[in-house]
């Protein structure tokens, strides 16, 4: 209710979703982000193209990529309800907490912390399709 008495409408037609943060996403290495990658991403994640899914979806391509979008992934329904299209802003947010960022989340990471390591690693991702 609106406090007039009167019930608001809901439009269950549209997810309003997590909006692109307005960040600025630091340039990255893209060497130094394969070794990031490689100690923290790959026990759950491939970024090979054509790569099998793990624990966590193949990250082949994630830019410009609709969130919830691998081919036979199953999904939290967070995910696949963001209403994100995968950016370098999004991600920069949402590899430094992903929990606090898209709540419910099935991805079991407690995140990177140091600005520098997630611009590296955004680096290697955007260079990965």
């Amino acid at each position: 209710k609106n406090g007039q008495g009167y019930v608001a409408r809901v439009d269950h037609h549209r997810t309003m979703g997590i909006p692109e943060p307005d960040v600025t996403v630091a340039d990255g290495n893209v060497e130094k982000g394969a070794k990031i990658f490689k100690t923290k991403c790959a026990q759950c994640h491939n970024a090979d193209q054509g790569g099998k899914n793990g624990q966590g979806p193949n990250l082949w391509g994630i830019i410009g990529r609709q969130s919830g979008g691998v081919e036979g992934f199953a999904y939290s329904a967070a995910n696949k309800n963001s209403g994100i299209t995968w950016s370098d802003k999004h991600l920069e947010v949402y590899l430094a907490d992903p929990k606090k960022y898209m709540p419910g989340t099935k991805m079991v990471f407690a995140g990177l912390k140091k600005e520098v390591d997630r611009a590296d690693l955004i680096s290697f991702l955007k260079s990965k399709g």
